[in-house]
């Protein structure tokens, strides 16, 4: 197996990883207040997070400042996605939540161009657009106006988007550990501090599994994005990122026998599809650019 697809394969586990975990806390649903799910859960990711960067010496660092910055705007930027995901999660199919999500390639490759200057042409704009149609079609606004929750979705992408473009801005030697270590305590502090204005209520035996297998595949689905980090080419697993909607719409049949209308099924083929084309226009304009500055071209 070469790199590339053994990174394939991280990154449809990592993602298959990432919707099990969405699954179980959908599954544990209004047993517990939200910050007391996140609290407890962040607990667990933490412990194990912090023992694989500990194992990876990504906590023997020295960072200049910037770093630093960039890395508490991340977290912060996580913690929000984190509170208006898992919202959207509790209160929409989980399928519905997971296409709104694809988004993201876009809206990155937006922000991108629009805070970074970033070259995007015309072909991955117009993408953009039609993505933008397709998200459109999945959240589908009416006379009354958005669906709370719908809105939800849609700031979680938000925040996602200024996490990742905040990635972009780091140096090399960040480690990728020491990034996804600080987002987890900025989450499990953010979530403890909010849990004290809720009522915490006992945890059964069905909540306990549940958070456990959620903590676990959360571990999973970072350990496997970092794998995919050092073995493979970004611009080759990237479209890869989309197979966790096939997973959502499998899971959600199976756990909560959710089935998205024919409109959110074009909405989300739409998004899907565009994001498949920015992404390989992406990767078309990177070798263009290394061809362009190999000696003799």
């Amino acid at each position: 197996m070469t790199d590339n697809l053994r990174g394939a394969a991280l990154m449809m586990a990592s993602m298959a990883a990432f919707t099990i975990n969405d699954t179980c806390i959908k599954a544990i649903g209004g047993d517990m207040p939200l910050f007391q799910i996140l609290t407890l859960r962040g607990l667990g990711a933490v412990v194990l997070i912090y023992a694989l960067a500990r194992h990876c010496g990504a906590l023997r660092v020295r960072l200049p400042r910037r770093d630093w910055a960039l890395i508490g705007l991340r977290s912060a930027a996580e913690a929000a996605a984190a509170y208006f995901f898992l919202t959207a999660l509790i209160n929409m199919p989980l399928a519905n939540v997971t296409a709104v999500l694809q988004m993201l390639p876009l809206t990155v490759t937006l922000g991108a161009a629009l805070v970074l200057g970033e070259p995007v042409g015309w072909r991955r704009m117009l993408a953009i657009l039609i993505g933008f149609g397709g998200m459109l079609l999945i959240v589908r606004p009416g006379p009354e106006g958005f669906d709370t929750h719908a809105l939800f979705a849609l700031a979680a992408v938000g925040c996602v988007t200024v996490r990742d473009l905040s990635v972009r801005r780091m140096s090399a030697r960040v480690p990728s550990m020491l990034v996804t270590l600080s987002a987890s305590v900025a989450v499990l502090v953010f979530a403890a501090v909010l849990s004290l204005t809720e009522d915490w209520t006992p945890v059964s035996g069905r909540s306990a599994a549940l958070l456990a297998g959620s903590v676990l595949f959360v571990f999973f689905g970072y350990l496997f994005s970092v794998l995919v980090m050092r073995s493979a080419e970004v611009s080759f697993t990237a479209p890869f990122r989309y197979t966790g909607l096939l997973c959502a719409l499998v899971l959600g049949w199976l756990v909560f026998d959710h089935w998205p209308d024919p409109l959110t099924l074009l909405g989300a083929a739409i998004v899907v599809g565009s994001g498949l084309f920015a992404l390989w226009r992406e990767r078309a304009a990177t070798r263009g650019a290394r061809a362009a500055m190999r000696p003799g071209s």
